[in-house]
């Protein structure tokens, strides 16, 4: 898990009320341990489209859409 963030601090979080809800997700994720294992074993493969991704994405509820130019 993180460290060095006070979880109970309003403080650490006042900027919570201006993000949009896939920031908000993404602050979520991010502090996720199993997300962060999950992501680190998609990551080596480097493989758009492979069934790792596949499942990566169904798990965490994600999407990657296509980016103009970029090979499948």
């Amino acid at each position: 898990m993180l460290t060095g963030i006070d979880w109970r601090s309003p403080a650490a979080y006042r900027h919570a009320k201006h993000i949009p809800a896939a920031g908000f997700a993404w602050e979520y994720l991010r502090r996720n341990d199993d997300y962060r294992r999950d992501y680190q074993a998609v990551a080596i493969t480097r493989r758009s489209g492979s069934p790792a991704l596949e499942a990566f994405a169904d798990r965490w509820g994600l999407r990657f859409p296509m980016r103009p130019g970029c090979p499948t």
